[in-house]
């Protein structure tokens, strides 16, 4: 069964609910089994793909711009670039920091070059720059939409006054506004998105796709004590801070309710993050595809009111 498509704000963009994270590629994913997951990923229905021009830079031996340009080799491989909506990011990498005009330009040259596409559904602010003004930078996108290269825009880790700034420059002169924001949201970090963000994008119809969905593998379950953390050396530093008293409530919580639906924890927290009414798709990684499709049948599992209000007090902030 093909999962239902949500819509990517007031734009003509419609995805399925789960986007799969480009950043795995090029770090601990090579292109062999990059180009088996994404054969997999569509060919179960599902087609937002979100990467970033800066992707992965952080890797020894890296530059940056390595995801996107595994992404164009396999559109150009499996001729299925119609059956993605493709989302990529600008303004974080060195090569192209920054939101001013002339950066924004180059940029997205580049990434289309990688890429092997003429247009990119959902290009993306990767960061907000405070010394670019606003309408510099959505003057700078509605151009690109204007040329064909860029259907819809995005935010991504903008705070909810610049954000709420940037939507209301966009109403007042006229230009094309970010339909969605990527935000720091899962289970275990709550408080920061919704306080602000989240009403925020529910009243302004902004969607919503969440990055660090399984906080950096926690919510997975695969990591519940110290001794845990030597499992992956990548991602130790980041999920040591989750050992702690509520984030094994979290991880109980999540046990309890998997096993009423004969789920896995991450399942489970990815359908907890699908029925947030805010949020359109997260992203998550996948090395494998094994993996991948323990991840996408998430989209299939409905949680009850009674497991929600379970996983809800658990997670409290």
């Amino acid at each position: 069964m093909r999962p239902t498509l949500r819509p990517i704000g007031r734009s003509a963009l419609r995805v399925a609910p789960f986007a799969f994270g480009g950043n795995v590629l090029g770090w601990s994913v090579d292109e062999a089994e990059a180009f088996a997951l994404l054969d997999a990923f569509v060919d179960t229905g599902f087609d937002l793909v979100d990467t970033a021009d800066s992707y992965s830079y952080w890797v020894p031996g890296n530059e940056g711009g390595e995801s996107e340009t595994i992404l164009g080799r396999w559109f150009r491989r499996s001729g299925k670039r119609d059956r993605v909506t493709l989302a990529t990011k600008v303004g974080k990498w060195e090569r192209h920091r920054g939101l001013a005009p002339a950066t924004v330009q180059a940029a997205v040259e580049g990434s289309l070059r990688r890429l092997q596409t003429d247009v990119i559904d959902l290009y993306q602010a990767h960061q907000d720059d405070p010394d670019t003004p606003l309408a510099d930078t959505l003057g700078a996108f509605a151009r690109l939409i204007e040329q064909g290269k860029v259907r819809a825009i995005g935010a991504s880790n903008y705070e909810a006054a610049r954000l709420a700034e940037a939507l209301d420059t966009s109403e007042r002169l006229g230009l094309p506004r970010y339909e969605c924001l990527q935000p720091h949201y899962n289970l275990y970090d709550r408080a920061g998105f919704e306080a602000e963000l989240e009403p925020l994008a529910r009243e302004r119809g902004i969607a919503v796709i969440p990055y660090y969905a399984l906080a950096s593998g926690f919510l997975s379950g695969k990591y519940r004590s110290a001794d845990d953390l030597g499992k992956s050396a990548a991602r130790a530093g980041a999920v040591s801070r989750y050992l702690e008293p509520r984030g094994l409530r979290i991880l109980q919580a999540l046990d309890d309710v998997a096993a009423d639906h004969r789920a896995t924890p991450a399942q489970v927290a990815l359908a907890w993050l699908m029925a947030q009414p805010a949020v359109t798709a997260p992203i998550a990684s996948a090395t494998s595809v094994v993996q991948l499709h323990e991840l996408l049948a998430a989209a299939r599992l409905s949680l009850t009111q009674e497991n929600l209000a379970q996983l809800d007090g658990a997670s409290a902030p």
